[in-house]
């Protein structure tokens, strides 16, 4: 997982608290901090989620790579055979 998954997950909490406190203050100033924490957050979240998906295809794309290596080392082999 990424870390700004991680770091996204940790604001947007914090901002729903902030935000919460907010509303049971009647705080419109601690209400508009908390949301815009909870954006940020959740904004961090799709960051990382999008670099873990990279990271994935990356490391597919690299596993089906060495397979072909493989087979093809496989077929050169049996020709020679």
């Amino acid at each position: 997982m990424d870390k700004d998954r991680i770091k996204g997950k940790i604001e947007e909490i914090g901002g729903k608290a902030k935000r919460r406190v907010g509303e049971l203050t009647g705080d419109e100033k601690t209400q508009a901090e908390g949301l815009a924490e909870e954006v940020k957050g959740k904004g961090h979240q799709a960051v990382g989620k999008v670099k873990d998906a990279a990271r994935q295809a990356a490391d597919d794309l690299r596993r089906r790579k060495e397979q072909e290596l493989d087979i093809d080392r496989d077929d050169r082999e049996e020709e020679v055979a």
